[in-house]
């Protein structure tokens, strides 16, 4: 499956209007946010120590969008207010495939370098507290990570963005190779993908999601009627074959009446 054929299906799970939007509207996703560091600054001046606070936060849906800011103010609250509408505004799409990532993957940001792996289901986030709050804010559940570099925290949550923006989409691969998407990762890893794709697109519009599933459900309904009628035209077929066998006359009664007679004469 070519990209083009990955976009049409798409197109048709979400309906005409599908356009896949070059930013995000973060007021359209349901995000939560999650204090990832906490720093309070000290400078010093004429009359003594001024103190000031720094913040570093994240926002995500779980659908594959994820965003990082950092915001400095006076007051621990307004420092996370300012991080967080900072990081609304980089939000970023990450490729998933179900509770994973497609592809191995090495994230660098200075001196701190990530490595992230996909794993298989049930394996939970083995990360440190501060990737691990990251990972899951983006709906990544299964994932193997290491840090290969620097420990700052800053850094180490930097890298991890990197690294997610450097996955590549699985139909884009196929495209470049030339390949249906199934040669690559297989008929399930492609409704895999197919489905999780769909899920991040969907999140970015409610309106169409409620359309997918409306159309989803009257297609069930329809395909369960249809199944339905052909139980209800089979029912009469099988019961005229019931009464036909029915209706013969038996052909070994007689043959046993003449043995019985035979059997008492002699």
């Amino acid at each position: 499956m070519s990209s083009a054929g990955t976009d049409q299906e798409v197109e048709e799970l979400l309906g005409d209007e599908f356009e896949e939007a070059k930013s995000i509207d973060p007021k359209k996703l349901n995000l939560r946010d999650e204090l990832i560091l906490l720093n309070r600054v000290s400078k010093v001046v004429k009359g003594g120590r001024r103190f000031s606070f720094s913040a570093l936060v994240a926002v995500g849906d779980g659908n594959g969008h994820v965003g990082l800011g950092y915001g400095k103010a006076n007051e621990v609250p307004d420092a996370i207010e300012k991080g967080k509408e900072r990081a609304k505004k980089n939000l970023i799409r990450v490729p998933m495939m179900g509770r994973t990532i497609p592809h191995q993957v090495v994230g660098i940001h200075d001196s701190a370098k990530v490595l992230l792996k996909p794993a298989s289901e049930g394996t939970g986030l083995i990360a440190g507290a501060a990737v691990r709050k990251y990972l899951a804010l983006a709906g990544l559940h299964d994932i193997l990570s290491k840090s290969l570099g620097s420990s700052n925290i800053l850094n180490l949550i930097k890298a991890t963005m990197v690294g997610l923006k450097s996955l590549k989409r699985a139909d884009d691969i196929a495209q470049l190779r030339g390949k249906k998407i199934e040669n690559l990762i297989g008929a399930r890893g492609a409704k895999i993908y197919q489905d999780s794709r769909v899920a991040t697109l969907a999140a970015e519009n409610p309106e169409l999601a409620a359309k997918q599933l409306a159309a989803k459900a009257a297609k069930a309904a329809k395909v369960k009627a249809e199944a339905e009628k052909q139980i209800d035209e089979q029912a009469p077929e099988s019961a005229a074959a019931t009464v036909e066998l029915t209706d013969e006359p038996p052909t070994t009664a007689p043959e046993t009446t003449e043995a019985t007679e035979e059997t008492e004469k002699s």
